[in-house]
């Protein structure tokens, strides 16, 4: 039973995945989703117009609140360095918008980082706003 819930917890992600990156080729991006991600060091989604390099680390939640490692947010921060990339960390909490924050907006934990709602509509970006 605990596998069953991984799997459709690991499904869930996927397809939130696949979700921001049709949104981005909808609107004339170049986007795909990385094979492996979760398990290597490296983003969920990258984006590109041309003009601009997204990595983006993906998170679903049906709580107020997202974790996230120090680790996760290291190679985030360590890929787009040297991709030449912007890091964002894209949340979606149940049934909103996708909020996109910097890594500087996250809260600082002892674990790592935290993205709680609240701080996710004061200060992260809408898609509309992010591809701009």
């Amino acid at each position: 039973m605990k596998e069953k819930h991984a799997m459709s917890r690991k499904s869930k992600g996927i397809g939130a995945e696949r979700e921001l990156v049709h949104m981005f080729m909808d609107s004339g991006w170049a986007a795909l989703r990385v094979a492996g991600s979760g398990v290597l060091s490296g983003p969920d989604v990258m984006a590109s117009n041309a003009i601009r390099r997204l990595v983006i680390e993906c998170k679903t939640t049906k709580d107020g609140n997202k974790y996230l490692t120090l680790r996760q947010i290291e190679d985030l921060r360590e890929f787009a360095e040297k991709f030449g990339g912007e890091p964002w960390v894209a949340v979606k909490y149940k049934k909103n918008e996708w909020l996109f924050l910097s890594l500087e907006d996250l809260n600082k934990t002892p674990l790592g980082y935290s993205a709680n709602s609240e701080l996710a509509r004061r200060k992260g970006l809408l898609f509309s706003e992010l591809i701009v």
